[in-house]
């Protein structure tokens, strides 16, 4: 189990859980809908299910690269800590098991569960073709509030849409900053990512940028839905986060990039979230 954990790097979840609970709890505050134990542990699974898949099956297609790449190398399939067959098993019963779940959660979900498996094992091929990798990736995390909504209403809305188009932009950016480590060695494999189109100072405003909107769709919501100080705290913190992470990073030195993709953006996300659940409570 400890080497699966590893496979997919599962405190990396925190990334995008966050999210959905925002997504799973606006819609109680919005709607007339109540709050349920089994809805909520169906949405948690679902969560973890599709991050477990995912990540799995992208360690399975690019065990290639990561062997030959010696920042990679150390990963569990090219150190034979877990062989090939065994991730591409553990993907499937992910999958199998998430579209499972939805089943129990509502028809719309159900019907929509290939969908999503679609585009997050799907991202996993973008790097060979696309250096627009980077927002398919965050379209796959910015399904997350829009689908715990979803698990809740059965209807689409609106309002959770800002906070996926948030989930995007933000992961997008963030991920463009984690992939300046592999700018060279994509190079070298013709694999695509904006940092090896662009190089290391575009890339960085390009991820900057990103972030800017990531602000917008975050600030929508305010009004929208009516928030308050909490959530004004919220973004505030976020912002900082943000912010704090362009610093920690420059074009000749990536020392901190892991400081500011895993650590910087998984406390941002807590936080946020935290804040916003505190604003829709307190106004109860």
């Amino acid at each position: 189990m400890k080497k699966y954990l590893s496979l997919v790097l599962f405190a990396h979840t925190i990334f995008a859980m966050p999210f959905a609970f925002i997504g799973f709890f606006l819609a109680l505050s919005t709607t007339d809908y109540t709050f349920s134990w089994i809805k909520l542990g169906l949405m948690i699974l679902c969560m973890v299910c599709a991050r477990n898949a995912a990540m799995a099956f992208n360690r399975y297609l690019d065990r290639d690269f990561d062997a030959k790449n010696p920042r990679t190398a150390v990963r569990d399939i090219p150190a034979g800590r877990i062989a090939a067959k065994s991730a591409l098993f553990f993907t499937l019963s992910n999958c199998i098991l998430f579209v499972f779940t939805t089943y129990f959660i509502n028809n719309l979900c159900f019907y929509l569960s290939p969908v999503a498996l679609a585009v997050v094992l799907g991202y996993s091929y973008t790097k060979r073709f696309t250096p627009l990798c980077h927002l398919i990736l965050g379209v796959g995390l910015g399904l997350a509030p829009l689908g715990a909504y979803l698990s809740i209403t059965g209807e689409f809305a609106l309002l959770p849409i800002f906070f996926s188009l948030a989930v995007i932009c933000w992961v997008s950016g963030f991920d463009i900053i984690y992939s300046l480590q592999d700018d060279e060695f994509d190079k070298s494999a013709n694999l695509y990512s904006i940092p090896s189109v662009l190089g290391r100072k575009k890339a960085l405003l390009v991820s900057s940028l990103l972030h800017v909107f990531c602000v917008i769709f975050i600030t929508i919501p305010l009004f929208a839905a009516h928030l308050g100080g909490f959530y004004i705290a919220g973004i505030v913190f976020f912002i900082g986060l943000l912010i704090y992470q362009h610093q920690l990073v420059k074009p000749d030195d990536l020392s901190k990039v892991g400081l500011a993709f895993g650590t910087t953006n998984g406390i941002a996300s807590v936080i946020f979230a935290v804040f916003f659940l505190l604003d829709i409570y307190f106004r109860k």
